[in-house]
């Protein structure tokens, strides 16, 4: 049962271990991309959440990789220093309730309120366990490149194309949805190379509440998250 939890980290098997790592780098700052806001020290960039869609990932996007850089405990994998920071630089700026909703689809309908907030913590240590040791290799980054915006920067809900190009190696595909809220954008979901993060977890996801309900998913992401 557990084995389809761990699925997402044999994602990119196909591509050859380099390009799996790479991918898992690009993935977890991604994910981590809001760790340096307007309060971080190494913060040099003014974040405004309601610039507009490219402007708003250039700044926190570049802010979070000199962060990243500049913090050992995070590099080292350090899961406890990365709950911190996100606790403190992320959830303002991220809707993950949505993308734990959207990726437990059915699930998330039929769950009990307790239910959901620990469908949501376990998601997200399972997220933080996939991809923390990739940290190890952020130094490989070499820059955050948007491309050109396609859409309505007005729209309620954008997605912002962009790579990251590195040291030594091909580029990444990055993108990243948002939805706009009174209090600025909010992203929601990430494509890495063409594989949409709430699109993959909802997969598997969904067999693990058909046969265990959703306190079999829930226990089965705390047990891989120990």
């Amino acid at each position: 049962m557990n084995q389809h939890i761990s699925a997402a980290s044999r994602e990119h098997t196909s591509r050859g271990r380099t390009s799996q790592r790479n991918a898992s780098v690009i993935f977890f700052i991604a994910t981590l991309f809001i760790l340096a806001l307007l309060n971080n020290v190494h913060a040099q960039r003014v974040v405004n959440p309601l610039a507009e869609p490219n402007a708003f990932i250039e700044a926190v996007g570049n802010n979070a990789l000199d962060a990243v850089r500049q913090d050992p405990a995070a590099k080292r994998g350090d899961t406890r220093r990365i709950n911190e920071l996100i606790d403190q630089y992320l959830l303002p700026y991220v809707n993950f309730e949505k993308t734990t909703r959207l990726a437990a689809a059915q699930g998330w309908r039929t769950a009990s309120s307790q239910q959901r907030e620990q469908l949501v913590e376990a998601f997200r240590g399972t997220l933080i366990r996939t991809y923390a040791g990739a940290l190890t290799d952020v130094d490989k980054i070499a820059a955050l490149n948007l491309l050109p915006f396609r859409g309505d920067p007005k729209a309620k809900d954008v997605v912002v194309r962009s790579y990251f190009s590195q040291r030594n190696g091909p580029q990444v595909n990055v993108d990243y949805r948002m939805e706009s809220t009174p209090e600025g954008w909010k992203i929601y979901d990430i494509n890495v190379e063409g594989i949409w993060l709430i699109q993959n977890y909802r997969n598997q996801f969904a067999q693990q509440i058909r046969e265990n309900g959703v306190d079999g998913l829930i226990n089965a992401l705390n047990q891989k998250n120990q």
